[in-house]
């Protein structure tokens, strides 16, 4: 299958090592260091763009986590926006270090993934230069990203922008009962350089 423009656009910003050194430095308090790989990788290829993304504090490059699969499709029609589907590794500790030694992920097969219904964003794209655009990634209305870790429920609000140069994560954990952040991009997303393509 032949991907559009736009898809594979999205799969070249994305797809990279990231970190966000200059907005730590500057801004300590808030703003842990962090390294963010997303390593392209062989899954559901007949339709998308698949890559595996993992992170880690500079301080403990070595204890790697947030592992989870992000799956970039297109939407419904010729007009429709992009979709990102995120999921789950059965065993995370498995794949822990893929971001930094990806001949780890020449073993992972779609069986390893649970599919998270309601971690799904809606990305949109804006062209801001020639040969240039900003992707914009949000959870549609009324979803709720939940998932298992360690026998605990744990929601998370999803989102990104990117462009050639940059990632901005604004995920956050939330208290299912306050609806408040906890964790994440609470006072703005984490902006991260890319470092090296993928």
């Amino acid at each position: 299958m032949s991907f559009s423009p736009n898809l594979i656009a999205l799969g070249e910003y994305l797809a990279g090592k990231f970190d966000n050194r200059e907005q730590a430095l500057a801004d300590s308090a808030w703003f842990v260091h962090l390294h963010l790989w997303h390593r392209p990788v062989d899954l559901f290829t007949e339709d998308s763009i698949t890559l595996f993304a993992e992170q880690a504090n500079i301080v403990n490059l070595d204890q790697p986590y947030r592992q989870r699969i992000m799956r970039l499709m297109s939407g419904g029609g010729a007009d429709a926006p992009l979709q990102l589907q995120y999921y789950m590794l059965k065993d995370p500790s498995a794949l822990r270090g893929a971001g930094r030694n990806p001949a780890l992920l020449k073993r992972l097969t779609v069986d390893q993934l649970d599919l998270l219904p309601g971690c799904i964003l809606t990305v949109t794209q804006q062209t801001i230069a020639a040969n240039s655009s900003k992707f914009t990634a949000t959870q549609p209305p009324n979803t709720r990203c939940c998932f298992t870790y360690l026998n605990q429920i744990v929601q998370v609000a999803l989102g990104f922008e990117a462009t050639a140069a940059e990632f901005n994560s604004y995920d956050k954990g939330i208290d299912s009962d306050t609806g408040k952040a906890t964790w994440g991009a609470i006072l703005g997303p984490y902006r991260y350089t890319k470092r090296e393509q993928y």
